[in-house]
């Protein structure tokens, strides 16, 4: 495999470092402090095995978004269960994963030179890189990074279907993009990238709305293949829409990414159970001096201030499902204990799961993967990897 650029963890002071756990030695869950990540590889693997399932049974090659995990292990897991590479969201994410996997799609438009001259070197360095764009000042630099490298990007371009964030929106504009692609050393035209944002409804809600998306994309892929263009890759997908992929036949790949661990927003939305959620914050009850209040030391350096579809609070805590984690400072969590059947003691642990657990993950030197009583430190390796 290709080398990489440390991870941004071997950057930081040497005091900070220094009250950081040694990767991989095994710790006694008791004597971890709070708060921390826990993750239970048993509902990892079969998290990872249920979306690789539902994809060979429906033909759809598998490239999971390390955005949630950001940790070796884990892609290693999705890669061994049959995943065809992994997404990445930046070139610094990129030359982490690189370290297990050696076919990456960047799905992000990468604008800067000094981004694509990243991505260049690793991919003369042999690792296969595909790059998701909606400009042709985006073609531009990838195509001016790529030739200097003496390598070429396959590109997809992202096309919007009704989520509004990213991608054109006509028909004749992604024509002109694909050709200039053709024209352009240092790059290849490969197919089209999506994103279904505007699908995040219960998955009995989709089918209608991925029957309008393929029609659409029918039009962008028509146009293109009167062109001349083979269409080789059509990229869409996300955990909310993952299993319900199927019914935009069009699609030849998905990219979901929370599935691994799952959180509160996927419970509620009816995409997963609260057993199916790896990834749980550990936290310790700091103070009930507040009436109807506990503060655990869980604040928004620890949960974020992500809210959730159709419910209160920051969280759910487990242990108390009636409790509701109303506020967030940054290091502490204020719980409303007021409608509880008994309240937590000084000193208690709770379990909470987050709203969203990929912006938890991206707060962590590392994450416990529990092993019995004890637990594995395992660095989140691409932590900070936002450049």
């Amino acid at each position: 495999m290709p080398s990489h650029s440390p991870s941004p963890t071997a950057t930081r002071s040497s005091a900070a470092t220094a009250a950081a756990p040694e990767p991989k030695q095994r710790i006694p869950l008791a004597a971890i402090p709070t708060p921390h990540v826990r993750i239970d590889p048993k509902v990892v693997a079969d998290n990872i095995e249920r979306m690789a399932s539902y994809a060979r049974q429906h033909n759809l090659r598998l490239r999971p978004h390390a955005k949630t995990h950001k940790t070796l292990r884990a892609a290693e897991m999705q890669l061994a269960a049959g995943a065809c590479g992994l997404t990445v969201a930046k070139p610094s994410e990129a030359e982490v994963m690189a370290a297990v996997c050696d076919d990456l799609l960047v799905a992000y438009p990468i604008v800067q030179p000094t981004a694509a001259a990243r991505l260049a070197a690793l991919a003369a360095s042999g690792t296969k890189i595909t790059v998701a764009i909606d400009s042709p000042e985006a073609a531009e630099v990838l195509a001016s990074a790529g030739a200097a490298h003496g390598i070429r990007f396959d590109l997809l371009i992202d096309v919007n279907l009704g989520n509004g964030r990213t991608g054109m929106g006509d028909v004749e504009a992604v024509a002109r993009l694909a050709e200039k692609i053709a024209h352009s050393e240092g790059v290849a035209f490969a197919g089209l990238f999506f994103f279904p944002g505007d699908l995040m409804g219960p998955p009995e809600t989709q089918e209608e709305g991925f029957k309008r998306h393929a029609t659409r994309l029918g039009e962008f892929r028509q146009r293109l293949l009167d062109a001349g263009f083979e269409v080789r890759v059509v990229s869409g997908g996300s955990t909310p829409t993952g299993k319900q992929s199927h019914f935009n036949a069009l699609l030849t790949e998905i990219r979901p990414g929370t599935y691994i661990y799952n959180d509160r927003m996927c419970v509620t939305g009816g995409h997963a159970t609260f057993e199916q959620c790896a990834a749980r914050i550990i936290t310790t009850v700091v103070s009930n001096a507040v009436e109807g209040q506990v503060v655990v030391d869980a604040g928004s350096k620890t949960l974020t201030s992500d809210g959730a579809h159709h419910v209160d609070g920051f969280g759910h805590v487990l242990e108390y499902p009636e409790a509701i984690v109303r506020r967030l400072s940054e290091e502490h969590g204020m719980i409303d204990v007021s409608r509880c059947d008994s309240v937590p003691r000084i000193g208690e642990r709770l379990t909470i799961i987050p709203n969203h657990i990929c912006p938890v993950i991206n707060l962590m030197d590392v994450t416990y993967w529990v092993e019995g009583d004890e637990a594995v430190a395992e660095p989140v390796a691409a932590r900070g990897c936002i450049w």
